[in-house]
């Protein structure tokens, strides 16, 4: 598989605002073990390899463990997750899933029954920017180090 294009390069303003939500991102509030979580899941169901390589790295430096990160696929199944996290990877799926999901109201409730409305609307901007990075990188075809 060969790259297609380098945005940074063909549209620096866009590719720019991306690192600045990026930015805003990693300044938030958001926990970073968490951040990276919803990072790990939204790549997996995007097909992102770049993406899972990078963010898998980054969970490991972070102090994730490897057991976490390998199970993160089958969330649901695994009991080595918190509530929260159950949480706001239920909505990075469907946040992720959007055509198909909508966003049911209980996903919703849920979220919202284990954090603040901030909380929620900070971890809905997370899955929104590594959306937007995945379909970013997966349509220019950005390789894996």
């Amino acid at each position: 598989m060969e790259s297609r294009m380098d945005i940074s390069q063909l549209f620096p303003e866009g590719f720019n605002a991306m690192l600045a939500l990026e930015g805003a991102m990693r300044n938030s509030s958001i926990d970073k073990k968490l951040y990276k979580l919803i990072k790990i899941r939204a790549s997996q169901i995007n097909g992102c390899a770049y993406c899972i390589n990078m963010h898998t790295r980054e969970a490991r430096a972070a102090g994730e463990t490897e057991q976490r990160i390998y199970c993160l696929n089958a969330w649901g199944e695994a009991p080595f997750y918190t509530d929260q996290e159950r949480a706001a990877l239920a909505l990075t799926e469907s946040v992720t899933l959007l055509a198909s999901t909508h966003v049911p109201d209980d996903v919703y409730a849920t979220a919202t029954a284990v954090f603040t409305k901030e909380e929620v609307a900070i971890i809905t901007m997370a899955i929104v920017v590594i959306n937007a990075w995945n379909r970013i990188v997966v349509t220019s075809r950005t390789l894996p180090d």
